[in-house]
């Protein structure tokens, strides 16, 4: 149930980050609000590892993307997204979403050339963003989305 709720959450980003290349501060701050708050209720993480493990998770999560964001290829609501993600889950997940993201975005960028043209036009709107001639500066929520499913089905 926990993995389902996850993945609602990041899907609701994907989408957005996809139309309108910004995630709002509700979906990842109060994510990360309510994922620490239980995490100090609790002693767990949401996904049910002690709560070393979710603050290291934090740490990677951090260290994964603020060379990002100092690089200016990640925005900050990609940090915060990994950082909220890292507080929900543990170093495991956080390090196999990160490189699920890497593998589907390669995937992305091979595939896109091919597959865009033959997406209606209403999609191609509403993932605006993802376009292939986007590619210096991708949406990164959707690709995260695409790793944590990967992570999930891989069975960590």
């Amino acid at each position: 149930m926990q993995s389902f709720v996850l993945l609602i959450w990041l899907a609701l980003c994907a989408a957005q980050d996809a139309r309108e290349r910004h995630i709002a501060n509700g979906l990842t701050l109060g994510v990360a609000a309510l994922a620490l708050a239980w995490l100090l209720w609790s002693g767990t993480t949401w996904l049910g590892a002690q709560a070393q493990e979710g603050g290291w998770a934090l740490l990677l999560a951090l260290g994964f993307t603020l060379p990002g964001y100092a690089l200016r290829r990640l925005g900050g609501a990609d940090v915060k997204l990994m950082a909220a993600l890292g507080l929900a889950t543990d170093g495991t997940h956080v390090l196999g979403t990160f490189i699920g993201a890497g593998l589907a975005s390669v995937f992305w960028l091979l595939l896109a050339p091919r597959v865009w043209l033959h997406m209606s036009q209403g999609l191609r709107n509403h993932l605006f963003y993802m376009a292939p001639e986007m590619s210096k500066k991708l949406p990164f929520a959707p690709f995260v989305l695409a790793g944590l499913a990967l992570t999930f089905a891989w069975g960590l």
